[in-house]
C-alpha cells in the first residue's frame, strides 16, 4: 500500500496527529509519501504577495491574492505529486489529515484523475458543516468524534471514528534524557488561548501555585493577570511531552469555542477525548480535565474532571497537598491507554483502507 499523505497545514496539535498516524502507518510496512502542506502554505503566500507587488509596480489594477489563493496553490501541487508518484494502484491513495487548508477543489480535481480519497477530519465539532461537505465526495473517511459518526453516514457510507492516540517513541512514563531541561511546574497547561480557556484559567486563585501556560497565547496583553504564567509559544509534542512528566498535574480543557475571540459562537455537545488526554496518560502523567463522556469510560475515576472554575482551584490544591495519591494514579494511568497507540490506530486505517479500496476495485 501506498500512500501520499497530505498534512493538516498547521503546527500545532492536528500536526502531531499526522505525525503519529504516519509512524503507525510505517510501522505496519505502509509506503508514505510526505506532502508537507504547512511549509508550502508559507511558500505560496511568498510566491504569490512577492510577484503581486512586482506586478504592481507596472498594472496597478491588478488583483491582490487573498488566502484562498494561497491554499488553492499549496495544494493543488499534491495532485501533481499524486501523479508523479503514481498512486493509483488498488491499494493506493491520497490521505488527508485534518483536510482544514486544503480547498474542496483540490478534492475534486484528484476524484476527477482517478484518484481514490480518504480523509481523518480531526476538527470535529468545530467546523463540522465544512467537514460534511468534504465528506460527500471522498472514498472514506474517519471523524475524530464519536458524537458525529451518524452525520457522517449520513453523506458518505463510508465513513468510521478514529479516537486520537499517542506516540509510542514520544509519549512514555519517565525520566527520560532531556526532561530536566524543562521547567518543572506545580500545574502545567499546554494549548491554544480559546476565550473560554481563559476565562476559566483567570477565575482561579494562583497564588503560591507554580503555573505554566505554553501554546499559543498572543491575545493575552502584557497586562493580563496571566501574563506572569506564560511561559513559551509553540513547543514541539516531545517537549510538552517533558512537560507532563515533569509537572505534578497537568490540566486539560476541552475547547468548545468555534473560532476565535470573546463573541465565538459555542458547541453544545462533544464527547470524545482529545490528543492530550491520551499523551497525559501514556505519560504517565496526573491529571484534571473539563468533562467529556468518555473520560470515565477509558479512565475510570483516575481523571478527576470539574465543571467550574472553583472545582478545578479546589481539585487542584487537594491534589497539590498530596503526592502519595498523585503517585499512585499515575501509576495506573499507562495502562488505561495502552491499545490506544499510533501504532494500534494504525492498524484500523488500513484495515479500513483494504476493505474500501477493494470494493472500489470489485
Amino acid at each position: 500500500m501506498k500512500l501520499l499523505l497530505i498534512g493538516p497545514g498547521a503546527s500545532w496539535s492536528t500536526a502531531d496527529v499526522a505525525t503519529g498516524l504516519r509512524y503507525g502507518l510505517k510501522a505496519h510496512g505502509v509506503e508514505v509519501i510526505d506532502y508537507a502542506l504547512d511549509a508550502r502554505i508559507a511558500r505560496s503566500q511568498g510566491w504569490l504577495y512577492y510577484n503581486w507587488r512586482r506586478a504592481k509596480k507596472h498594472h496597478p489594477a491588478i488583483e491582490k491574492p487573498n488566502v484562498a489563493d494561497v491554499f488553492f496553490q499549496a495544494g493543488g501541487e499534491a495532485l501533481v505529486m499524486a501523479l508523479w508518484h503514481d498512486v493509483f494502484r488498488g491499494l493506493d491513495g491520497v490521505f488527508l489529515v485534518s483536510g482544514m487548508f486544503v480547498p474542496l477543489d483540490v478534492v475534486l480535481m484528484m476524484k476527477r484523475a482517478g484518484l481514490k480519497v480518504f480523509v481523518l477530519f480531526t476538527e470535529t465539532p468545530y467546523d463540522l458543516p465544512k467537514e460534511l461537505e468534504m465528506a460527500k465526495f471522498v472514498d472514506g473517511c474517519w471523524t475524530n468524534e464519536r458524537s458525529a459518526v451518524a452525520a457522517f453516514q449520513a453523506v458518505n457510507p463510508q465513513s468510521g471514528y478514529l479516537p486520537h492516540a499517542w506516540h509510542p517513541e514520544r509519549h512514555q512514563p519517565g525520566p527520560h534524557p532531556g526532561d530536566a531541561a524543562v521547567a518543572a511546574h506545580d500545574v502545567v497547561f499546554v494549548g491554544s488561548a480559546f476565550q473560554e480557556r481563559v476565562d476559566w484559567l483567570s477565575a482561579i486563585d494562583w497564588t503560591g501555585i507554580d503555573l505554566g501556560l505554553y501554546g499559543s497565547w498572543e491575545a493575552v496583553g502584557r497586562r493580563h493577570p496571566l501574563r506572569p504564567f506564560l511561559k513559551g509559544q509553540q513547543i514541539d509534542n516531545a517537549t510538552t511531552a517533558a512537560l507532563y512528566r515533569r509537572a505534578k498535574v497537568g490540566l486539560n480543557l476541552y475547547r468548545t469555542s468555534v473560532g476565535w475571540g470573546k463573541h465565538a459562537q459555542h458547541i453544545t455537545h462533544a464527547e470524545s477525548l482529545n490528543p492530550r488526554a491520551y499523551e497525559l496518560a501514556a505519560c504517565g502523567a496526573f491529571s484534571l480535565s473539563t468533562y467529556r463522556q468518555e473520560i470515565p469510560e477509558v479512565f475510570g475515576a483516575l481523571v478527576p474532571t470539574c465543571e467550574t472554575p472553583a472545582e478545578a482551584s479546589a481539585l487542584i490544591r487537594s491534589w497539590l497537598a498530596d503526592p502519595e495519591g498523585r503517585a499512585q494514579v499515575q501509576q495506573q494511568l499507562p495502562a488505561c491507554v495502552a491499545e490506544s497507540s499510533w501504532r494500534t490506530r494504525a492498524t484500523t486505517v488500513i484495515g479500513d483502507l483494504q476493505t474500501l479500496l477493494q470494493q472500489r476495485a470489485a
